[in-house]
């Protein structure tokens, strides 16, 4: 059941850590080795390399396995130093796969304390897979993280969207603390899958760096303006109810580095207006469990007293 309605014009009065106005979670899609190719054996490209094209049939993309390398061989790595020199920390959501395949990578997410959500086994559509095939590969995910990263993850994001199932067979694991499918509000909230509360932290993809991909914006400059005035609106709206914002970045995008030097004036934009919280998706979700519990019957958020 479709939920229209949401929190409307109740919505609730949060309060986040250090008074803050504005909770901001920055996420890092780590996708890079896990994606469709030849090489892996699906016996087809993929496409969002630098430019919105593919090679169709049976030519193997080399052009595009280029870029999603230049991903993992540097522009992880930078945005990871990036985030170190800001003193953030963000969550990474990573294809399981892709973290194998380069331990380097998963070895740096986890000596600087980032969050990392599992982003499927591999960068896969999960409403193409049947319920068990899809109960194997979350398990699968976990397990693969677990292994690469220290830590088994507790956050989850689809590619792109969910099955009509996920968020049930999540529930059911029994070890996710909110999932990330969906894209519909600027507060956690909570909704009903098997039998459980579950808690849902929304992602984005208007403040998200796929846009310089599609053609959506005209520079890097445009895009982190409009990221700017989101926050700042956000802030605003925050003296009254603080709200969440969401900023989604790729490794083999911002990492490019004239896209990281506008990530750096964002982030050292926002970090000195000093009332935002710049959480993981994890701490966001550990907090909104513990001072904004599920009510017993109604599973919305109670509002600060």
């Amino acid at each position: 059941m479709r939920d229209f309605a949401g929190y409307g014009r109740s919505v609730p009065e949060v309060c986040w850590p250090g008074e803050a106005k504005l909770a901001l979670s920055l996420v890092l899609n780590y996708e890079e080795g896990s994606e469709r190719s030849h090489e892996m054996g699906d016996g087809r490209n993929e496409g969002l390399g630098e430019v919105p094209r593919t090679v169709e049939g049976g030519y193997r993309d080399l052009a595009t396995e280029s870029v999603y390398e230049y991903g993992s061989r540097v522009g992880a790595h930078r945005l990871l130093r990036l985030f170190d020199g800001c003193g953030v920390r963000c969550t990474v959501f990573a294809a399981a796969v892709a973290l194998e395949r380069n331990p380097s990578v998963a070895e740096a997410i986890a000596a600087a304390g980032h969050e990392v959500c599992a982003h499927g086994l591999r960068w896969s559509e999960q409403w193409q897979l049947s319920e068990e095939d899809e109960r194997r590969q979350i398990d699968a995910a976990v397990a693969s993280i677990a292994r690469t990263c220290g830590a088994r993850p507790v956050g989850w994001y689809s590619r792109w969207m969910p099955s009509e199932r996920t968020r049930r067979l999540l529930a059911e694991e029994g070890g996710f603390l909110y999932d990330s499918d969906a894209y519909n509000d600027d507060l956690p909230y909570y909704v009903t899958a098997g039998g459980k509360a579950v808690l849902v932290v929304p992602y984005t993809l208007t403040y998200n760096d796929s846009r310089f991909v599609y053609g959506q914006v005209g520079s890097v400059a445009a895009f982190y303006a409009d990221c700017l005035a989101a926050v700042d609106y956000l802030r605003e709206e925050g003296q009254t109810a603080p709200r969440m914002m969401s900023l989604g970045l790729h490794a083999r995008w911002s990492g490019q580095a004239g896209r990281a030097a506008g990530l750096r004036d964002f982030l050292r934009s926002v970090t000195g207006r000093g009332d935002v919280w710049i959480a993981t998706r994890r701490e966001i979700a550990e907090w909104w469990w513990e001072h904004y519990p599920p009510e017993a019957v109604d599973v919305q958020p109670r509002a600060r007293q």
